[in-house]
């Protein structure tokens, strides 16, 4: 697959709180980043993603008296995963890893800071209808194909890649680019959405350009 100059590199959530030692640490979370600087020099456009949560924010257990991680609750917008506080604004753990040497970088679009609200998708906080002005920058831009790595495959990289497709644009999650939570199934269920919804993914080294 060729890489075209219309194309975006969307880097999902590469912060210290999700690699190893991080307040919710993915499996080998920082194995992402080797592949996702191999091929971001043949990308002409590239995004980061930050999660940027308030101290109190909603999705986290602590918040909800009695509640414990990785239990799933109902709020105003349905249901969601409480997690061990993470990425608080302005904290080391929020910082993206010091290994993820992208200055190239167009933007970066700090995501999960209202406190009522989580926000998987780069593209929509969890209610899936208020916009975090992302598609609106990608159409400007000109960008006919988004591709996808970072963390954790099966939540913000599947909510955002699930949303790329939503919005019409022809979404490439790069799965050695990515690392799974697997909670629950949670990886099966973000592989049958991505065959529903069109979804393609490949492996970094199938990747020309």
């Amino acid at each position: 697959m060729r890489i075209g100059a219309q194309d975006v590199l969307l880097v999902i959530d590469v912060q210290n709180d999700f690699c190893p030692g991080g307040a919710l640490a993915v499996a080998e979370g920082d194995a992402v980043i080797e592949p996702i600087l191999r091929l971001a020099p043949r990308f002409g456009h590239i995004v980061l993603t930050q999660d940027w949560h308030p101290a109190s924010h909603s999705s986290f257990a602590m918040s909800h008296p009695g509640g414990k991680p990785f239990e799933t609750i109902r709020l105003d917008y349905g249901a969601q995963t409480l997690w061990p506080a993470h990425c608080v604004q302005g904290t080391p753990g929020a910082e993206f890893h010091p290994a993820l040497r992208l200055p190239q970088a167009e933007l970066v679009l700090r995501k999960g800071f209202r406190p009522a609200i989580d926000s998987y998708s780069a593209f929509y906080e969890n209610d899936r209808t208020t916009p975090t002005g992302l598609a609106g920058y990608l159409r400007e831009r000109g960008i006919e194909r988004v591709f996808l790595a970072g963390l954790a495959y099966d939540y913000c990289v599947a909510w955002s890649a699930l949303d790329a497709r939503r919005l019409g644009w022809p979404a490439i999650v790069i799965r050695d680019a990515c690392r799974a939570i697997d909670l629950d199934g949670s990886g099966a269920r973000a592989e049958a959405g991505f065959e529903r919804a069109g979804v393609e993914v490949i492996d970094s080294t199938e990747l020309e350009g």
